[in-house]
């Protein structure tokens, strides 16, 4: 049986800490949102760069959290979860910020006209996209409460997941969907590989999501 004697030593266990890793995420995916709207409306755009060395800052303490995290561990008696599937759970959600920086890099790669066909659709792609990593932050909160015993809503906490898995199959279908009519254009290579390119590190954010919960149902698995 694992025994939380960890919050009797220090103020914030490492699961609490990754609720501030968390909010680096979700702050990311508001700024790919306006930075692709400002993109469409007139390429880089002026405020373009101001958000990417945003973003890139973003990453940057989300990464000194996760040091941080990996860095302050307790030992595995003291730990709330199992520690190998704590440090999983801190390579996934980190991957989510790694793929939303990427994502970005791939949309300031070079200045390109997006067609209009596609702009509808690609705002509503990153827009489902922040709304799944919306959902994982309750999910997450969840899980910490459930594993510190501060909350015993074991099947409430299994329907947060639920509501990814579902986003996550929803999103998926939109994304190839939406890949197949980038291929079948008639625009330049270059750019249907640029824009290919930024679906896909979209969809990796979704992914990573999927798989942090996938993990927190781990760790609450009796």
């Amino acid at each position: 049986m694992r025994l939380n004697f960890f919050g009797l030593l220090t103020q914030k266990s490492p699961m609490e800490r990754l609720l501030e890793h968390y909010e680096k995420i979700q702050q990311s995916v508001d700024i790919i949102n306006d930075s692709l709207e400002c993109y469409i409306v007139g390429g880089q755009c002026v405020e373009f760069k101001t958000m990417q060395n945003d973003l890139n800052e973003l990453e940057s303490q989300a990464d000194k959290i996760i040091r941080y995290i990996r860095n302050h561990l307790p030992r595995s008696l003291f730990m709330p979860v199992d520690k190998v599937l704590f440090l999983k759970y801190t390579s996934a959600q980190d991957d989510i910020l790694d793929s939303a920086q990427e994502a970005f890099d791939w949309l300031a790669m070079r200045t390109m006209v997006i067609p209009e066909a596609f702009q509808k659709d690609l705002i509503y792609l990153v827009d489902d996209v922040g709304n799944m990593v919306n959902l994982l932050g309750p999910a997450l909160k969840d899980t910490v409460s459930l594993v510190h015993f501060e909350n015993l809503d074991r099947e409430g906490t299994k329907e947060q997941y639920r509501k990814i898995r579902e986003k996550r199959h929803e999103i998926s279908r939109f994304k190839n969907a939406l890949t197949g009519n980038v291929y079948r254009s008639e625009y330049e290579f270059k750019d249907i590989y640029q824009l290919i390119h930024f679906v896909e590190r979209m969809y990796a954010m979704c992914h990573s999501c999927s798989k942090c919960v996938e993990i927190l149902r781990s760790m609450i698995a009796r």
